[in-house]
């Protein structure tokens, strides 16, 4: 008989331990070790009985061609982009945000659009009951698309249900709180969250139908349980927004089936998630004479051009140690772009708490942010604001050079479609309707906005 042994399994990240610890050495989260019963290994299993010869697998010629695989698509063009064009027959993609974010309510919109174009569409909660959603549908107006909706989180039962029902898309909600009555573990668990996201991309794969998992996230912003549910599913996606502001994004980190970079731009409303095909205006938020400190980014996301509005401040240190907090952009920048500044511009920083923040509650990554943020910072220590029809792009080198950016050309095409006149940007980028100031060096900058000395 097989021996049946016992691992501990880390509920935050998925590490596995032979023994309990109080700390996970994996993510260093304590209190997360939880033991599970490990499968039995049964010698022998694997081979074919009374010694046959199994059937082999069929391989194909690298230089073999099929056609793309036909898509759905969404009836939400955001959506649609960030997908790469639409959802793949036998695809599962996994969507995560913050409570509260949209998740729901974007996928109920999905399916309610899926439907009334003629997709057979199964709409399955784990967390609502069946009126709750029906309640939410006509918020929306979405209460007579044929959509199949179901309260249930039994796994066996889904799956029968989705047999006999055949769907073309089938949205879970979510899959943390799916359960498999064959694996011994909570609901919830590391365990439980593997083998059901496992079971249903099966299923997909071999229904053919597009299945689009909810997963809840971690104070880290990161999805809940394993990184390998992660790579089981072909997309994934993640649903962005600040509380109190309305507007939310949708960025893809994985895609087998289109690009990565591309993102979708909503506003929550009254009767749901708005499309905004232009994001740019809502960014740079209302017009009129700007502070010192702000700086508009010409950024590009995806294939999308965006203009969003970057602020500084600069005040005195109250305490011995200086502040640096951030908002939507990466920490660790802007203390390189802080020491850059205080080393080749002999701008003084050390003795002031620095704040940024990217309005909108957009996150951006580009390093094409770099000039943007200088700007910024720059205009905020000398008080000074910088010209009202202007912005700023390229990447910033450790010794104070500016380095040229991407298509550079769509950047000012879309800030001369915004009314902006004049760009700070590298060396070389030209515009049709718009004037660049050459930046080669950050100094020149500082010169220019009449902060320190050129180095």
């Amino acid at each position: 008989m097989a021996k049946t042994d016992t691992i501990f399994v880390c509920q935050s990240c998925g590490a596995i331990s032979a023994k309990w610890a109080g700390k996970c050495e994996g993510c260093g989260a304590w209190n997360t070790m939880a033991e599970e019963t490990a499968r039995p290994v049964v010698p022998g299993a694997l081979s074919t009985p009374s010694g046959r010869k199994g059937k082999g697998i069929a391989f194909a010629d690298l230089s073999g061609f099929s056609d793309p695989p036909a898509r759905l698509s969404t009836r939400i063009s955001e959506l649609d982009r960030v997908l790469g064009g639409g959802l793949v027959p036998a695809s599962a993609v996994l969507v995560g945000g913050d409570p509260g974010v949209g998740k729901s309510t974007l996928l109920l919109q999905a399916a309610a659009e899926l439907a009334q174009s003629g997709a057979a569409v199964a709409y399955v909660t784990g967390e609502e009951a069946e009126a709750q959603v029906q309640d939410r549908a006509r918020r929306l107006g979405a209460r007579d698309a044929p959509v199949k909706l179901a309260a249930e989180t039994d796994l066996r039962k889904i799956l029968d249900g989705l047999r006999a029902l055949k769907p073309d898309v089938v949205v879970v909600d979510s899959i943390q709180t799916m359960w498999a009555d064959g694996v011994d573990a909570a609901p919830g668990t590391v365990t439980q969250v593997r083998a059901c996201a496992h079971e249903l991309v099966r299923f997909a794969k071999k229904s053919g139908a597009a299945i689009l998992l909810v997963g809840h996230v971690t104070k880290d912003g990161q999805i809940a349980g394993p990184r390998v549910v992660e790579h089981l599913v072909d997309a994934v996606i993640y649903f962005e927004g600040e509380r109190g502001l309305p507007f939310r994004i949708l960025r893809a980190v994985k895609n087998r089936f289109g690009p990565t970079d591309e993102i979708g731009v909503f506003e929550m409303g009254e009767r749901g998630l708005l499309e905004t095909p232009n994001p740019s205006a809502l960014f740079l938020g209302v017009s009129g004479r700007r502070a010192s400190g702000a700086a508009v980014f010409a950024g590009v996301e995806g294939s999308r051009p965006v203009l969003v509005e970057i602020q500084a401040l600069a005040a005195p240190a109250a305490y011995g140690t200086p502040r640096r907090a951030v908002v939507g952009w990466d920490s660790a920048r802007l203390a390189m772009i802080l020491a850059v500044l205080d080393t080749r511009c002999g701008l003084g920083f050390g003795g002031r708490d620095v704040y940024l923040s990217v309005a909108g509650g957009l996150r951006i990554s580009e390093p094409a942010a770099d000039l943007a943020v200088a700007a910024a910072l720059i205009s905020a220590l000398a008080d000074a604001p910088l010209p009202e029809d202007s912005v700023a792009f390229g990447e910033l080198a450790l010794s104070g050079d500016v380095r040229p950016a991407s298509r550079t050309e769509l950047r000012l095409k879309e800030a001369a479609k915004l009314g902006f006149k004049s760009a700070f940007a590298p060396a070389g980028a030209e515009g049709d309707k718009v004037a660049v100031r050459a930046i080669a060096r950050i100094g020149d900058l500082a010169a220019v906005l009449g902060a320190g000395a050129a180095h």
